[in-house]
């Protein structure tokens, strides 16, 4: 046996002599044509992903959410940037897995120069040029940051808490499906040419999601979405996994218990060690319940005043959803990273309308104001099949 002799360990190292040893490193720049494969191959990589995994997926997301997050999403996200919320599993992680992916493409087309060498309008990045933002991605909107504050929360939250408890909902029966459509749009990842990140998001555009009320089946239509087809993606679940406050259906949430303090201990006792940390993982998971998804009338009261219970939870006099209505809002701050989920709510009625993220500080890349996703529910109905529509919207696609 050949044994090679131990270096002593005062003997350092020739590195110059290791230099003329080893051979000359190649050149890192990749041809177009063969950034343009990689490209086609990431995607075809993520459509095959999100047709074995659309079961599990669901925009911050979102935003938080995701909602950037994920949609967002980015869901419901790219989710993505954000933590997307999840259908049927997390509501609101537009999936999950399609946001990490796209993320990960975008990503690489910036610091590659995918999207010239692609036929998009910016130059290669050696060009020194811009590289041209994702399809269909525009500037993130960045808003003056209103200061929450505990004053008034508690009114605010009886009011909220009492209309939700007097709620008419639609009670879906058997071989029925709870049909939400919202308005979503989720921070994009992106960094130029130039190396500097920039703060981008999906332009606010339509998803629908269908569920049954035991969570095995359901649909997902968000044709913006480049990894989800136009007639959409199932969410079937065969083996009907376990419900969980991480992977609810709707007769799962008609089992927790309505008493505020009860479900709290629930939230914080089932998802301890998650996130970051136990108060913003509790308020994230009622966000969550909360955003796509059809809550028993009690349990959405509760759920209100179990979140007034959470240290950092603050009122906010003004917010915007996905769809341009104004509302006050429940929020939250991440501490990690600064970002604030807002609920928010009609002003005269307290009906949820929908779900905004912003950056209350600068990190990460993005400055403080930044608008990183926002959602807005249009509809809530139960409908008789997958791809139904309630009366007056008319019907999807059908299948191919």
């Amino acid at each position: 046996m050949i044994r090679t002799p131990r270096r002593r360990r005062e003997e350092p190292l020739d590195h110059a002599e290791l230099t003329r040893l080893l051979p000359a490193p190649g050149d890192p720049e990749l041809s177009s044509d063969r950034l343009n494969r990689l490209e086609e191959h990431l995607m075809t990589e993520i459509r095959n992903r999100t047709s074995d995994t659309a079961s599990d997926t669901s925009p911050h997301a979102s935003a938080d959410t995701s909602p950037e997050a994920a949609t967002g999403a980015p869901p419901a996200g790219a989710h993505s940037g954000d933590r997307a919320p999840r259908p049927a599993r997390r509501p609101g992680r537009r999936p999950v897995l399609v946001g990490a992916a796209a993320a990960l493409v975008l990503a690489a087309a910036g610091a590659a120069g995918l999207a010239g060498g692609s036929g998009g309008s910016g130059g290669p990045a050696s060009s020194g040029r811009a590289v041209a933002p994702p399809a269909g991605a525009v500037p993130a909107p960045v808003v003056q940051v209103v200061r929450g504050t505990t004053a008034g929360l508690a009114g605010a939250v009886a009011d909220i808490s009492g209309a939700a408890a007097r709620a008419e909902l639609p009670e879906p029966g058997p071989g029925q499906f709870l049909y939400v459509r919202s308005e979503v749009s989720w921070l994009v990842s992106w960094e130029g040419a130039d190396g500097k990140s920039r703060s981008y998001v999906d332009t606010i555009h339509p998803r629908e999601v269908w569920v049954s009320p035991d969570g095995d089946k359901g649909w997902l239509m968000e044709p913006y979405k480049e990894a989800v087809d136009r007639d959409g993606i199932t969410l079937d679940d065969p083996e009907g996994g376990e419900r969980t406050l991480n992977s609810p259906s709707y007769d799962y949430l008609r089992t927790l218990p309505t008493d505020p303090g009860l479900l709290l201990k629930k939230i914080y006792d089932e998802t301890g060690g998650m996130g970051n940390g136990p108060d913003q993982q509790a308020f994230s998971t009622i966000g969550d319940l909360l955003r796509e998804q059809v809550v028993p009338p009690r349990l959405a009261a509760g759920l209100y005043r179990a979140a007034a219970r959470i240290p950092g939870v603050v009122l906010v006099d003004d917010s915007v959803d996905a769809a341009g209505r104004h509302g006050v809002a429940i929020a939250r701050t991440d501490e990690a990273d600064g970002a604030r989920t807002e609920w928010i709510f009609d002003r005269e009625t307290y009906t949820y309308l929908g779900e905004r993220t912003v950056q209350t500080r600068d990190a990460e890349g993005i400055e403080a104001g930044t608008v990183r996703g926002r959602t807005a529910v249009m509809d809530r109905a139960v409908v008789d099949a997958v791809k139904q529509r309630p009366a007056g919207l008319g019907d999807a696609p059908p299948s191919a």
